[in-house]
This record gives C-alpha cells, sequence and structure tokens, in this order.
C-alpha cells in the first residue's frame, strides 16, 4: 500500500514526484515502457522541440543545453533519463494500467502481471493514448503504405513512389517538410489556411514573446485563455506558405472517402500513390477508469488536476489549467500546485 502511486514516468510524473520526495511521501511510479524517454525515441527521427532549452526544464534540475538550442528527441530521453538518476526516483516499468478501481478508500490498479494499491493516484499519462485514422483507410488497397505519425521514423521506412501525408499539424507540417526533400512527388491532404509563426522575431525566440504577452501564463478560465484555447494551435518553425508552393507538393484538401487504389479529395481523385502518413493525431482514452466522469472532449472532469473522485488526480493534460500544462516545461507550474494542494489536505487531515 502506497500514499500516492503515479501512473506514468514522462515529464508530468516526473515533475510531480520529485516534489512528492521534497515532502517525503510514500509513493511509486508504474509506467507502461521499458526505460525512461522511450515515448520521445519512438518518434520519428528527425523530431526538435519548438520551445528553446531555456523553457524546457523541469523542477530542480535546469535543462543542460545552451540559451536558444532546439533539443531533439534523443536530448530530451538523456535529460529525463538523467532527472530520474539525480533525484532517485522510484519506477516500475513494463506496467501498462488496464484497470483502474476505487473501494473502501482504497485505489486499486491492475497491469497484466501485477496488482498495485494506494491511498491516492495520479494520472500523468500524457494527452496522447490512441492513435486517430479516418475510417476510410480501412477501404484502401493493401499495396499502400499506411503509417500513422506515433509509428513514422524517416522518409526510409517509404516505398518508391508517391506519398501522401494527411494533417496540418506540427507533426503532419514537419514530416511533409522531410518528405518533400527526398520525394519527387508529394501529396498534402489537410487545411492549408493554417497560421505559421518563425522560431525568432526581432533576436528573441518566439516562447520569449509568448511568455511577455502573457499567452503562457493565462489560464483557461480567463478571457484570454478562452480565447487561445478555441482557436487552433498555430504552426511554428516552419514556414507552411512557401512549403505548400514547393512544385513537388499538390495540395488536395481534405481527404473525403478511398476505394482500392483511388482516393478521393476535395479538390480531385488520386490513383498513383503508394504510401500514406496520417500525421491525424490521437484521442483520449480514459475508460479504464471506474466511475471516472469526462468531458465533451472525453478528458475526465477535475479543476487544476483535482478530480471529481477523492484521491484521484490528473497532470500533463491539454490545458489543464494554462497553454503549457502538457509541455516539457510547462508542467512544473501545475506539478507545483497540486502538490502544494496535497500537503494542505495531508495536513488538514491530521488535525
Amino acid at each position: 500500500m502506497k500514499d500516492y502511486i503515479i501512473i506514468g514516468a514522462g515529464q508530468s510524473g516526473l515533475a510531480i514526484a520529485y516534489h512528492l520526495s521534497k515532502q517525503n511521501a510514500d509513493f511509486l511510479i508504474v509506467d507502461a515502457n521499458s526505460e525512461t524517454g522511450e515515448p520521445w525515441l519512438k518518434r520519428w527521427d528527425s523530431l526538435k522541440l519548438f520551445t528553446p532549452s531555456e523553457f524546457n526544464s523541469l523542477p530542480g534540475m535546469e535543462f543542460p543545453y545552451k540559451k536558444g538550442h532546439y533539443a531533439n528527441k534523443y536530448e530530451v530521453a538523456d535529460y529525463l533519463k538523467a532527472y530520474v538518476f539525480k533525484f532517485n526516483i522510484p519506477i516500475e516499468f513494463n506496467h501498462k494500467i488496464t484497470s483502474l478501481k476505487k473501494e473502501d478508500g482504497v485505489f486499486t490498479l491492475k497491469s497484466d502481471t501485477q496488482t498495485f494499491k494506494a491511498k491516492n493516484v495520479i494520472i500523468a499519462t500524457g494527452p496522447f493514448h490512441k492513435p486517430f485514422t479516418p475510417s476510410c483507410h480501412k477501404k484502401i488497397s493493401k499495396d499502400i503504405l499506411q503509417i500513422h505519425s506515433e509509428h513514422y521514423k524517416s522518409p526510409d521506412q517509404l516505398k518508391e513512389g508517391a506519398t501522401l501525408v494527411v494533417g496540418a499539424g506540427d507533426s503532419g507540417v514537419q514530416i511533409l517538410n522531410e518528405i518533400s526533400k527526398v520525394k519527387k512527388k508529394v501529396y498534402f491532404s489537410g487545411n492549408t489556411d493554417i497560421v505559421s509563426l518563425p522560431q525568432e522575431i526581432l533576436g528573441k525566440t518566439l516562447w520569449w514573446w509568448f511568455s511577455k504577452v502573457g499567452f503562457l501564463t493565462a489560464n483557461k478560465y480567463s478571457w484570454i485563455g478562452k480565447k487561445l484555447s478555441n482557436s487552433g494551435q498555430p504552426v511554428i518553425g516552419t514556414d507552411v506558405k512557401t512549403l505548400f508552393k514547393k512544385k513537388n507538393i499538390t495540395c488536395v484538401g481534405r481527404t473525403l472517402d478511398a476505394h482500392e487504389k483511388t482516393i478521393s479529395f476535395e479538390k480531385q481523385k488520386v490513383t498513383d500513390i503508394k504510401n500514406i502518413v496520417w500525421a491525424t493525431g490521437f484521442k483520449p482514452n480514459f475508460n479504464w477508469i471506474e466511475n471516472i466522469e469526462l468531458d465533451e472532449n472525453e478528458y475526465p472532469k477535475n479543476y487544476r488536476g483535482v478530480s471529481d473522485m477523492e484521491g484521484l488526480y490528473f497532470i500533463g493534460l491539454p490545458w489543464l489549467y494554462t497553454r503549457g500544462s502538457a509541455t516539457l516545461g510547462g508542467v512544473k507550474k501545475d506539478a507545483k500546485y497540486l502538490c502544494n494542494y496535497l500537503a494542505k489536505k495531508e495536513k488538514d487531515s491530521h488535525k
């Protein structure tokens, strides 16, 4: 029986673990992966953060690269491993929690091989759970290679011939840019009327400007927070207008339907596609938590990580409180708030 079990050893779980260790709490992290940083290492090879080093630190340990450096996935994974080592954070790996329920004031967590019990549980599994792919992908010929961005590594995975990239978010645009440099013919499906911002403006990083104007600290309950959370996420670091004008890229609009080797888009039908990269995002999955109440976006109802269920908490969700709540450097404020809340609750219980 632990006082706290944290599910997830990513940046959110590690940030909350840091504060719990400072409070001498009896806690444990359980994680589905085999090592710290593994989810980062699984992502595509050329991935780089959009935030410079000075905005990437977890509590108690500076991100160890010079100011203005945009870290790659290997550097992020190494930082997280060093963080675990420095603070001696207890983690049980290879335990994907498949059910969580509360009975008689105690939480029972089950993986395929073990059962854990705790008085309190903090869910830090991040915002990305189930890869989303439009249903029409099932109608596409097996001769066409289909990869979700979760499993995309590099253009070396792709077959000879035309490639379709679907998705107008940061991942889709980055992958499109990379593939267009080595493939003669690339189709892009998605909204082309998207805002893109450079990583630096007037000699200062974009995130420096965001922090100055309050974009990073505005909470989701404020006027500006409501505007930001309901607006589309801009693409950062890629000039999309120039990218979409490349001669070997054809923008075909939204994907509508498919039949074998014929794929229908808003602007035309295409029959020569050999590869598809679905950069179409993820859906949350919290169905393994018994009696949890979800909001309209399928995320657990909570206020700043405190759920309606006594003893159950969340951290690392998108817009848990601010735009930065699910980011490497932004999660520390939520972690501090939540641990202060837990410490006060513990103190009050002993009065």
